[in-house]
């Protein structure tokens, strides 16, 4: 899908982050100028140093829960893509403090940042971990459970935040539930990598993945293609589109053994010993939502979200960037 949006100057809160960095590439792409926020503490300096020399591109070492930072950064710009935040259901659990520092308070600075430099919208990365205990499927955005982790409480409460700003300053925002999103780019390395890029590089090691439960939990992959396409159907969506949440996914899911045998299918192509790779299943994952999947309705027909990338389609190309990447 070809989204038309040029001239504009864009800040990319976690702009060397995963989500972000993509997005910053691709608005470069679109002669856009684009200021990236980012304190490094999961963003990698390599997913943005083929940017560097663009002179649209601006990178600016802050935090954001440093207001100083998020005021500065947000001068002068037209649009706010914010997707920085301490990811991982797991990490919150460990460290609820510092999760809810960085997604609570860093994201209510980037509204103040928002309000008082008079951004014209603010596209925010909201979480399907929002909809916590509600057993309904497919997840639609006005129905949500308990939250299940300390991680899912703080992205709750910056929609809860949002729609405030939005009712009392008038700011117009957009936030954005992803279902876990894969691509190129993400980490596949460290205590909280996600499940795809972690079991692509387990498996060209020869290593056994580890599955968390007997495999039948189910989610919602999300190719970052269209993760990146709902960001900016966001920017340019009609006043009719905001101060509203919607979710971004393919409106699929896929149990976590159909996943393993996808990726072992698919890397055997690169090596034939890949498809033996035995895999090992564990307890439950604290925190875990059983089953994810989104109503993507809604995005459809407020934002004109139409997702490209299907789960295989989304895998085949994730996996040609890492056996490129990380071999």
């Amino acid at each position: 899908m070809d989204i038309e949006l040029s001239g504009k100057k864009i800040l990319v809160t976690g702009g060397a982050g995963f989500i972000g960095a993509n997005l910053c590439e691709v608005l470069l792409h679109k002669k856009n100028t684009v200021i990236c926020l980012d304190n490094f503490s999961t963003g990698k300096r390599e997913n943005i140093s083929s940017l560097l020399e663009n002179t649209n591109f601006k990178l600016i070492e802050g935090d954001i829960r440093n207001l100083e930072d998020c005021m500065f950064a947000a001068s002068g710009v037209d649009y706010i893509l914010h997707q920085a935040a301490l990811g991982s259901v797991p990490r919150s659990i460990k460290d609820p403090i510092t999760t809810n520092d960085v997604n609570i308070s860093g994201f209510l600075n980037m509204l103040v940042a928002a309000r008082d430099n008079s951004v014209k919208r603010f596209v925010y990365a909201a979480s399907s971990s929002t909809y916590g205990d509600s057993k309904s499927l497919p997840k639609i955005e006005s129905v949500i459970g308990k939250p299940l982790s300390p991680y899912a409480v703080t992205k709750y409460v910056n929609e809860l935040y949002a729609d405030v700003f939005g009712k009392t300053y008038g700011l117009e925002t957009i936030g954005l539930r992803y279902f876990n999103v894969f691509g190129r780019k993400q980490d596949a390395n460290g205590a909280y990598a996600a499940v795809i890029p972690k079991f692509i590089n387990q498996l060209m090691k020869l290593e056994s993945p580890i599955i968390n439960g007997d495999g039948t939990y189910s989610r919602d992959f999300t190719f970052i293609e269209n993760v990146i396409q709902a960001n900016l159907l966001s920017l340019i969506a009609s006043e009719d589109a905001v101060n509203e949440i919607y979710n971004v996914a393919f409106g699929d899911r896929n149990t976590l053994i159909d996943l393993t045998n996808s990726l072992k299918e698919l890397l055997s192509e690169y090596n034939p010993k890949i498809k033996n790779v035995e895999v090992i299943y564990g307890p439950n994952r604290e925190g875990d939502i059983p089953h994810s999947h989104a109503d993507i309705s809604k995005a459809k027909k407020l934002l004109n979200y139409n997702p490209m990338f299907s789960l295989s389609e989304g895998l085949r190309e994730s996996i040609h960037w890492y056996w490129k990447n990380l071999n």
